[in-house]
């Protein structure tokens, strides 16, 4: 099934999250609108868009990998309510890494660097970025940019157990990055002001935890009404065989 406040969590982390992309990413989004000045309007537009649908692919595709890692890791030691816990848990994580109160992904951060060099010859190939194809392949390695929001987001995907649910929260996540990849430059740096200042970080940090609490609440109540259906059907069976073993003895 689904979790579709997964996916406005994943959303919302993205776009609120945005101002640290391009500061990871700026360098990229710089390189590429660089390399596409000399090509036309309509062209520059169609290359943009590719390189970007590159990038949503890649996100969707880990989280479709992530995704069948937690249903075989997950599912067999977790019942759903546990599974639910664990994901608010991971929300509350996710929203105290985007105030920059718990930095837990870090190092998990230099250890992907490692990867993203070794990618660089690969890289090299798709350029300059002149077509369609190269464009989207450019994206697509794109996805592999060693990021602790990236790896967040991957971590609430996760804890989905659920292949969809996780490729759907990974795309969520790049389309919330979108605007702010898009509008790189002037405009961006007005939007990127407005999300770095502290209210707005703030209350994208409480929004997110409340999900995660909001989850943790649904897992313990799931768990509640699970122990007490247990309890209101089991009475019922000891009587039963009590009767049936009396009745035995009143035949004998």
């Amino acid at each position: 099934m689904i979790d579709y406040l997964l996916i406005v969590t994943a959303l919302a982390q993205g776009f609120f999250g945005s101002p640290h992309c391009l500061g990871m990413c700026g360098g990229i989004v710089s390189a590429l609108s660089f390399a596409l000045a000399k090509q036309s309007p309509s062209q520059r537009l169609i290359l943009q868009t590719s390189y970007h649908l590159g990038r949503l692919l890649s996100y969707s595709f880990l989280g479709l990998v992530i995704g069948f890692a937690g249903k075989g890791l997950l599912t067999p030691l977790f019942e759903q309510q546990w599974l639910y816990a664990l994901t608010g848990v991971v929300m509350v994580m996710v929203g105290l890494y985007l105030t920059g109160w718990w930095r837990g992904l870090d190092r998990l951060e230099r250890l992907g660097a490692s990867i993203w060099q070794a990618m660089s010859p690969l890289r090299k190939r798709f350029m300059p970025i002149n077509s369609m194809g190269r464009a989207l392949a450019a994206g697509m390695l794109w996805g592999f940019l060693p990021c602790g929001l990236v790896y967040s987001a991957l971590l609430l995907a996760f804890t989905s157990a659920n292949t969809q649910t996780a490729s759907l929260t990974m795309l969520a996540f790049g389309i919330g990055t979108l605007p702010m990849m898009l509008l790189a430059g002037s405009t961006a740096g007005v939007l990127k002001q407005k999300l770095q200042q502290q209210g707005w970080r703030t209350a994208n940090a409480l929004l997110i935890i409340g999900f995660g609490l909001w989850t943790l609440m649904r897992a313990f109540m799931q768990h509640d009404t699970h122990h007490h259906t247990a309890e209101r059907f089991e009475p019922h069976t000891t009587p039963l065989i009590t009767s049936n073993k009396l009745k035995g003895s009143d035949t004998i």
